[in-house]
C-alpha cells in the first residue's frame, strides 16, 4: 500500500488536471460547432500524438509534451508552430471575427464556469483554513535588518498590521499573515504597527528586509527581516543521559523563562546552550513553577557538535489550527481573483521582489495536488485549489497576447476596425515569436519547479551523550 497509494494519487492529480485542459477546450470545440468552423483536432497535450482516433472528420487525441491542449481551427488565426500542420488543404470560407471571438472567449468562459461549479462543491463541503495562532514577535535576529528597526522592536511586540494590511496570524492561507505580508511587499522599507505592552497606542516600526542566499537551480527567496514568531516553549523529547533530563526536566513542561528573560521562542534556549554558562530555567508543570539550573555540555555523538540541553522542542496544539470553513462560491471567486490581482501586479511591479521564477508550471502546481492530496481533508483541499486554478486559467487566456485566447480577441477587433484581417506573413511572424518566448517561459518556469525537488536541508542528528559512571557497590 505505501507504493500504491503516492501512484494512485499521481493518478489523480492527471486526471485533474486532464479534466481541467478537457474543459477548456470543450469551450472552443463546441462554439466553433455552434459557429460553424471547421475543426480538424481536439487534443490534449502538445505535440504529436501518442494516441489519435478520427471521429466525424475530427482527429481526436493525446500529445506527448504534457502541456495544456488545442483545439485545430484553421479559420482561425494560424497555430501550427504548436499545434502542427493542418491535415487538409482543402480552401475554407473566412470566419467571420464575430465568430472567432466567440470562439476564443468559449474557452475561458467554460473554465469560469467549471471555477463556480466546483465552488459549489466548495461551499458544500467546506474546506480546510490553516492559521499560525500568533502575531507576537518572539526573537529578533541580531545580525539581520529587523536588529536595526527604527523605533527597535522588542521581543513580546504584537504586530497589527503590516504596511497598513491589518493581520490576524503569523502564517495561513488567507492574506492577513505577517509573513505573507512581508513576502509580498514593496519598496525599500516596510511598516509594522506594533502594539507595546506598556503603551496605551500602537507605534510604527519601520524596517529593511534581506533576501537569503538560494542554490543557483532554485527559486529565489522571499523577503525576511529576521524576526520570529512567539509562541509557547513547551519540553517535547529528552535526549537520554542529557543535563536536561539528569537535571529533571520533563516532556510537557513549559518553559518560562531563562536566566530571568521571557522564554517567547526555541531560539532562547540555542542561545542559552551557546553561552555555556549555567542557566537558570523556570518551568510550569501541572501549574506550579518550577526552577532548574542547567549547563550545557558536548554530546559525544555527532562529532564536532555545540553544547546543548539536550531538550528537544515540543508541538504546541494550541499554535497551529486547521478549521473547516464554507465560503460562498462568490466569496470564493471574488478571493481568486483578488490573488490573481496580486500576483501579476507584483511580478509586474519594480518595487516588488516577486518574479516571473515564482510562478509555478505544470510540475510545480502537480506538486502542490500531490502535497494537498496526501495531507488531512487534502481532497478539500484540492477541490478549492481547483476554483483558483481554473480562475487562474481564465484570467491568463484572456490577456491580449497572441497564441492565447485573449490575442485571438485582439485580433478579431483589429480586424472588425481595419475592415480586413491582419496578413498571413505578419501574423506568422508574431505568432513564431510568442511561441518561441512562452515556450522558454515555460520551460524556466518548469527548471525552477523541478529544482525545488533538491532543495532540502541537512538532516539533524540526533546528540548522543555519555551514560554517567554507576558507582561501585
Amino acid at each position: 500500500m505505501s507504493i500504491l497509494m503516492p501512484l494512485f494519487v499521481i493518478f489523480v492529480v492527471i486526471v485533474i488536471f486532464n479534466i481541467i485542459i478537457f474543459v477548456h477546450e470543450l469551450g472552443h470545440f463546441l462554439a466553433a460547432r455552434w459557429r460553424g468552423l471547421a475543426v480538424e483536432r481536439f487534443q490534449i497535450w502538445f505535440g504529436k500524438p501518442i494516441w489519435s482516433k478520427t471521429y466525424n472528420g475530427v482527429q481526436y487525441g493525446l500529445g506527448w509534451i504534457p502541456f495544456g491542449g488545442f483545439v485545430a481551427l484553421p479559420q482561425m488565426a494560424t497555430m501550427e508552430k504548436i499545434e502542427g500542420e493542418n491535415t487538409t488543404d482543402a480552401p475554407l470560407p473566412p470566419a467571420k471575427p464575430l465568430d472567432k471571438i466567440i470562439v476564443a472567449f468559449a474557452g475561458p468562459l467554460f473554465s469560469f464556469i467549471l471555477a463556480i461549479i466546483t465552488a459549489f462543491a466548495v461551499w458544500g463541503v467546506g474546506k480546510p483554513s490553516y492559521k499560525m495562532n500568533s502575531v507576537t514577535v518572539g526573537y529578533i535576529m541580531p545580525d539581520k535588518p529587523a536588529a536595526e528597526a527604527k523605533p527597535a522592536f522588542q521581543e513580546g511586540d504584537k504586530i497589527l498590521a503590516v504596511n497598513g494590511i491589518e493581520v490576524d496570524r503569523w502564517r495561513g492561507d488567507t492574506d492577513t499573515g505577517i509573513s505573507e505580508n512581508i513576502m509580498l511587499s514593496e519598496g525599500q522599507t516596510i511598516e509594522f504597527t506594533v502594539k507595546r505592552e506598556g503603551l496605551s497606542e500602537p507605534i510604527i516600526v519601520k524596517s529593511g528586509y534581506h533576501i537569503p542566499d538560494t542554490a543557483w537551480f532554485d527559486r529565489r527567496a522571499m523577503r525576511q527581516v529576521g524576526i520570529m514568531m512567539g509562541y509557547r516553549t513547551l519540553v517535547g523529547e529528552l535526549i537520554e543521559h542529557s543535563p536536561a533530563q539528569r537535571a529533571g526536566l520533563q516532556a510537557g513542561d513549559e518553559i518560562l523563562t531563562i536566566n530571568g528573560k521571557k522564554a517567547h521562542t526555541y531560539q532562547h534556549i540555542i542561545d542559552a546552550e551557546l553561552s555555556g554558562e549555567p542557566a537558570a530555567i523556570v518551568i510550569l508543570r501541572d501549574g506550579k513553577q518550577q526552577t532548574f539550573s542547567i549547563t550545557a555540555s558536548k554530546p559525544i555523538s555527532p562529532e564536532g557538535s555545540e553544547p546543548t540541553f539536550g531538550i528537544m522542542q515540543g508541538p504546541d496544539p494550541e499554535l497551529v489550527t486547521s478549521t473547516i470553513t464554507h465560503p460562498t462560491a462568490w466569496e470564493q471567486i471574488e478571493h481568486s481573483v483578488g490573488i490573481m490581482y496580486t500576483t501579476i501586479t507584483k511580478v509586474v511591479s519594480s518595487q516588488s521582489d516577486v518574479g516571473v521564477q515564482h510562478l509555478a508550471g505544470p510540475i510545480g502546481i502537480g506538486k502542490g495536488y500531490y502535497q494537498m492530496l496526501t495531507s488531512p481533508d487534502g481532497w478539500k483541499m484540492a477541490l478549492s485549489f481547483t476554483v483558483l486554478f481554473n480562475i487562474n486559467l481564465a484570467i491568463l487566456n484572456m490577456l491580449p497576447f497572441p497564441v492565447l485566447d485573449g490575442g485571438h480577441i485582439t485580433l478579431s477587433i483589429l480586424e472588425i476596425i481595419a475592415r480586413r484581417p491582419v496578413q498571413p506573413r505578419v501574423l506568422e511572424f508574431i505568432q513564431t515569436a510568442f511561441v518561441l518566448m512562452i515556450m522558454g517561459l515555460f520551460l524556466f518556469i518548469t527548471s525552477k519547479d523541478v529544482g525545488s525537488f533538491f532543495t532540502s536541508s541537512e538532516e539533524a542528528k540526533t546528540p548522543v551523550f555519555e551514560e554517567p559512571a554507576k558507582s561501585g557497590g
